[in-house]
């Protein structure tokens, strides 16, 4: 079960077990590596981490104003424990001030595990239409915020 599952289960009162880390978790949470890997660059370690994030209960106008957002930056919508439950992008924050984000928000971002070698994804996200990836640990908790750079013309 995932971790925005999880925490959308506890919210209605559902007692959830997580599952404990792991070797793999060990390289996602950027402790020190070994090996002929070592020094290739992971999503973790290339992430935006100061990312503007809301609750669900925030209220769009509120997000809007505080989070002062460029048009193409997304609101990460996170729990307590800044698993992510969300994604709110610039069409949901120019909406009604007075509703919450929960409402306006994308309840299925795509993520991604930290260990992924960064070089992998460009390609990835441009097949797929993705301008940001959202970089989190096995348990859901944000990192941080990839974007994708526009591809320069050179002619």
């Amino acid at each position: 079960m995932s971790a925005r599952a999880a925490s959308r289960l506890e919210r209605l009162g559902f007692t959830v077990y997580r599952y404990q880390a792991g070797k793999a978790d060990w390289f996602a949470a950027g402790l020190p590596r070994e090996g002929h890997d070592a020094g290739i660059p992971r999503l973790g370690d290339v992430a935006t981490r100061d990312v503007p994030t809301a609750r669900l209960e925030d209220r769009v106008g509120d997000v809007r104003d505080r989070a002062a957002v460029e048009a193409a930056e997304p609101v990460i919508t996170v729990d307590a424990d800044r698993v992510v439950l969300g994604l709110v992008n610039s069409d949901g924050l120019a909406g009604d001030p007075a509703i919450p984000v929960e409402e306006v928000m994308d309840s299925a971002p795509v993520t991604f595990r930290p260990n992924i070698r960064a070089g992998e994804m460009p390609d990835y996200l441009k097949k797929q239409g993705i301008k940001h990836a959202i970089v989190t640990t096995s348990d859901g908790v944000l990192i941080g915020l990839l974007h994708l750079q526009p591809t320069q013309n050179t002619a």
